[in-house]
């Protein structure tokens, strides 16, 4: 069940907002009006304003998690840095080592990650999510780096040039009249988190509990496999099922996981990079 959230956002900010988050925080809340005071938020997750962007707090807990998208520092530019490029398994899962410039729909974008890294090694990236919350979160994350990279970052703002965030179901999306059709599809659904608390990180479980159980994670496959021009790839935790009971190609396995990777066509070998 997912766990319902309130948008905090005190009057003096709701001015100077974006047309782009002023959108996106419409479709987080049922409630009428944004909240301008904490003490009286109805929900115990916030989704609160500040003059620093989105975050998310988790008001569960004796100390509250805060939690946000941020590519411009932290895990995600550590990784952009250091993250071992064409070698990581993402990369050979996707095919950046055989082709350059691939086009990926990520149906399941989540916070972001994936499709980060993915922009990173050279694809174009379109990027789908379903829960409001989350959508609102990745599309704040996205102004917030794009405004500063603009300013002082070359590389990084070219690499979210690469970065188009849709604001539709995905199921509806990939079941959509597509001009330009994705080589890949990349799917990472929702799996139920394990049982022991001590075994899911805090920010891992605050996702969950926000978006809820992908119940009908399983027909996302069939849609993607008619839409992509190359392959869908999968993205699974090693003691998944395959989705919708249906066997890869073949699969790359990591430590704690694994990609199912669906073949439909070869990469061009021309296109292949050295």
């Amino acid at each position: 069940m997912k766990t319902p959230v309130s948008v905090l956002c005190p009057a003096p900010l709701r001015e100077d907002l974006p047309d782009v988050l002023v959108n996106a925080l419409n479709d987080v809340t049922a409630v009428p009006d944004w909240l301008d005071a904490e003490d009286t938020l109805p929900a115990s997750l916030v989704l609160a304003v500040t003059r620093d962007g989105l975050e998310l707090r988790d008001h569960r807990l004796k100390k509250p998690l805060t939690t946000r998208v941020d590519f411009v520092t932290g895990a995600k530019a550590h990784r952009r840095k250091f993250g071992g490029g064409k070698s990581q398994a993402i990369a050979k899962a996707v095919g950046v080592n055989k082709a350059r410039g691939i086009t990926v729909l990520d149906a399941t974008a989540g916070m972001g990650g994936d499709a980060f890294v993915l922009a990173t090694l050279g694809c174009s990236v379109r990027m789908c999510e379903r829960s409001p919350t989350v959508r609102a979160m990745l599309a704040d994350g996205l102004h917030r780096a794009r405004m500063y990279s603009a300013e002082a970052d070359a590389e990084l703002f070219e690499i979210l040039s690469r970065m188009e965030l849709v604001a539709v179901d995905s199921l509806v999306h990939l079941q959509s009249d597509f001009s330009d059709v994705p080589q890949v599809v990349y799917l990472d659904p929702m799996f139920p988190a394990r049982k022991k608390s001590a075994e899911v990180k805090k920010d891992m479980q605050l996702f969950h509990d926000l978006v809820g159980a992908d119940a009908d994670a399983d027909g996302l496959l069939e849609p993607a496999l008619a839409l992509a021009s190359h392959r869908v790839v999968v993205k699974r935790p090693k003691i998944a099922p395959f989705l919708a009971g249906q066997a890869p190609g073949y699969q790359l396995e990591g430590k704690a996981g694994r990609f199912d990777i669906y073949p439909l066509k070869a990469f061009a070998e021309t296109a292949k990079t050295d």
